[in-house]
């Protein structure tokens, strides 16, 4: 008895205007903010949302690094691709500076890669947050409706009761979309975003040293042995 009186409660708030209104609301104006690239993102974000680790991670990237300037100080930076890599960006990473020509490239390489992370990142976060916003002003709008239709049955007691439902549930539900979901899944996204940059760049940080200490230093010292030679 008291599971169907509890399911009745929660039944109260189920309202198809008010959902629809909110949520499809809330997603068409987050959409016409964003572009199609980064609404799929936006989307796409909500598994590692929940899975991501960020210090696992990064404690991952620590020790693949060090096998990589392990091998390159006794091999050269030309075998860091074949040392085994956890991820595609690390794989990636290593693959770029294996093939890199000198520390200028790897370091141009690496910034345009980071920034445009970092842009991924900020547009799916701006989707979210335009979710957060709107959902209250969307929450209104429906509120609004429901009270226009409860104003236009007052002859009728009986159907004042919908219009009425209607207008709280809307409230109700964009202040839970705008604080309890969308505003969260920013704000996590966000934290998410700066931490996983922050290891990135440390570990492109030290390729490109790599790569200096390799490639530029090297080709310095045979500048200079040329400049020798020839006098």
């Amino acid at each position: 008895m008291r599971i169907v009186v509890l399911v009745d409660a929660l039944l109260a708030f189920v309202d198809p205007l008010a959902f629809g209104a909110v949520w499809g609301g809330s997603v068409l104006v987050a959409c016409a903010r964003a572009s199609r690239g980064e609404a799929t993102a936006a989307f796409a974000a909500l598994k590692p949302l929940f899975a991501a680790d960020p210090q696992a991670d990064a404690d991952a990237a620590r020790r693949a690094t060090n096998r990589i300037a392990a091998v390159a100080e006794v091999k050269g930076i030309v075998f860091a691709e074949r040392v085994s890599t956890t991820g595609r960006f690390l794989a990636q990473a290593a693959a770029e500076l294996a093939d890199a020509r000198d520390a200028e490239d790897f370091a141009r390489w690496a910034d345009e890669q980071l920034a445009a992370r970092a842009a991924r990142h900020a547009g799916a976060i701006a989707f979210w947050e335009a979710m957060a916003d709107t959902a209250p002003a969307m929450g209104m709008i429906a509120t609004v409706i429901g009270l226009v239709r409860m104003f236009a049955t007052l002859d009728d007691p009986h159907a004042i009761g919908g219009p009425m439902a209607t207008a709280l549930v809307a409230t109700l539900m964009g202040l839970i979309v705008a604080n309890l979901i969308a505003g969260p899944i920013a704000a996590r996204l966000e934290r998410l975003s700066a931490a996983e940059l922050a290891w990135q760049r440390r570990t492109l940080d030290h390729f490109s040293r790599l790569a200096q200490a390799e490639l530029s230093d090297a080709r310095a010292l045979q500048r200079r042995v040329q400049r020798s030679v020839a006098a």
